[in-house]
């Protein structure tokens, strides 16, 4: 399944927040998240397992990035019960636990989309754009004021590294200092 999203870094989140509603939008939850990422192949980080904790809902998700476009990833995505059992599922299957991230999620809905606001530890915040198809994250994203070439289709990691941070040498990113909401 190909996941049409886009992200505007460098958000200001109280203003973007206010925009959104503005637009007609809709909040729908505020969260802190926590995730375990496996490396499906060591030599291949654009493959990965996520198993995430959204405050909600525990997902186990496998990702692969084909491109950093709006449509550049696939995911098969499933709802499991436990975040704990589930990582000792992975382990005992012969995953091992690459890196424990959180970061802090306001998630939206605006016309048909869903739009987080997430701030993760070390980097500006960013607002994501993802929709049932590339033509409504374009939509969207002119509703909120950005034109295309302004969005980005980077994943965590790219992002990270457009701040000069090796996210992959960082085995637990979590928060320390406050968070906006």
């Amino acid at each position: 399944m190909i996941e049409y999203e886009a992200r505007v870094l460098e958000i200001d989140p109280l203003y973007m927040k206010q925009k959104i509603l503005s637009c007609g939008g809709q909040a729908v939850r505020s969260s802190l998240m926590r995730r375990y990422v496996y490396a499906v192949n060591q030599d291949d980080l654009q493959q990965f397992i996520r198993l995430r904790d959204t405050g909600f809902e525990t997902t186990l998700t496998y990702k692969e990035i084909k491109h950093d476009g709006i449509d550049g990833t696939d995911e098969t995505e499933i709802v499991v019960d436990d975040f704990d059992r589930t990582d000792e599922l992975l382990s005992r299957l012969g995953y091992q636990t690459k890196w424990y991230q959180e970061n802090h999620r306001n998630s939206f809905l605006l016309s048909g989309a869903r739009l987080e606001i997430d701030q993760w530890p070390m980097i500006p915040p960013y607002i994501e754009i993802e929709a049932d198809s590339y033509e409504e994250v374009i939509r969207v994203a002119q509703m909120l004021g950005y034109r295309q070439d302004q969005l980005v289709g980077e994943n965590t990691l790219k992002i990270y590294a457009h701040y000069g941070i090796d996210l992959k040498k960082i085995e637990d990113l979590r928060f320390t200092g406050e968070i906006i909401s």
